[in-house]
């Protein structure tokens, strides 16, 4: 009965912004390892961000860095990633995945997630 679901995807010109949001139902997602992914047609599923819980530090894949930022709402039982200068490069799938009691090790590791959304398409044009 876990399940999450991303939206937020769409078409933007260079440049510009996204926020994708990732709801999680069937459990509280503070105590659980919150990450996301991407995938583009012909390349590897590649890790974006993730952190192990609420309050604990977030990383970030190079290619991100000073662009993209994770976040939480614990409230909302929801997980964010603000999408700031798009580059055509970022055009993917975006996934979020969850994984209760991840080792820090792992947190890059897209096999080590448990539970994975359907994903939301960013598509950024030149």
């Amino acid at each position: 009965q876990v399940q999450l679901v991303e939206s937020g995807g769409g078409l933007v010109p260079t440049g510009d912004s996204l926020r994708l949001s990732c709801t999680f139902s069937g459990r509280t997602l503070n105590t659980y390892a919150m990450a996301w992914f991407r995938q583009a047609p012909g390349k590897e599923r590649e890790f974006v961000a993730g952190n192990r819980r609420s309050g604990d530090n977030t990383y970030y894949a190079d290619s991100v860095k000073g662009r993209f930022t994770m976040s939480r709402d614990n409230g909302e039982n929801a997980v964010y990633l603000q999408m700031n200068s798009l580059k055509p490069e970022d055009t993917a799938r975006y996934y979020c995945a969850a994984k209760r009691g991840l080792i820090l090790s792992a947190l890059r590791s897209s096999s080590a997630y448990d539970y994975w959304g359907r994903g939301t398409q960013v598509t950024v044009s030149s």
